[in-house]
């Protein structure tokens, strides 16, 4: 029997002064949002989202946040998901928190995401959540021995480059093209009960 893989995927949505916003699929399905810290072409200390790449995943089982949320999360918790090998970076993890100030480079998981315009540090909500939802997917895959990946990538709408400009990026046209989609499932469940909506 071979290993199975499983994909994560952080996709960018919204490059703000102070954060990044985005989604994170597994294996294609959504997940939960994401919170990081900006974009930035010239690294800064606790301040820089990592770069797009793939990047294995592993479980840490030392350091500060692995304590915490041993001692929080006693009897599932197994180790701090962990980005390997990222350029420049170390011990990337993927935890909770609410807002900019609660990463220094990491992954924040929440289930709910406010737009960067209203807040510039960014925020997501159920953070616990939305990590305690995910949390054992991924861990239950490496410990199986999986092959367990994460691609950070970012949104591309009508081919434009949304790269940080003026401090936010592509928002109208994100909100447009989720509210798009969100029109389309209503139209699905309606057409599923026998009721066409046009």
């Amino acid at each position: 029997m071979g290993v199975n893989t499983v994909k994560l995927q952080v996709v960018r949505t919204q490059f703000g002064k102070d954060a990044t916003n985005g989604m994170l699929f597994i294996d294609g399905k959504f997940e939960c949002y994401t919170l990081e810290d900006q974009y930035q072409a010239v690294k800064v200390m606790h301040e820089t989202c990592i770069p797009e790449g793939t990047y294995k995943l592993k479980l840490r089982t030392v350091g500060s946040f692995n304590t915490r949320y041993t001692k929080k999360y006693p009897t599932w918790h197994r180790g701090m998901l962990w980005l390997q090998d990222v350029p420049g970076f170390q011990f990337i993890l993927i935890h909770q928190g609410n807002n900019d100030e609660h990463t220094s480079g990491c992954l924040i998981t929440g289930n709910s995401q406010q737009d960067l315009d209203v807040n510039f540090n960014g925020m997501v909500g159920s953070s616990a959540d939305a990590y305690k939802k995910l949390y054992p997917k991924v861990s239950g895959a490496i410990l199986k021995g999986d092959d367990v990946t994460i691609e950070y990538t970012k949104i591309n709408l009508n081919g434009e480059d949304n790269k940080a400009k003026d401090h936010m990026i592509l928002a109208d046209s994100v909100y447009e093209k989720l509210q798009e989609i969100n029109g389309n499932v209503i139209k699905t469940n309606a057409m599923l009960k026998g009721r066409i909506i046009t």
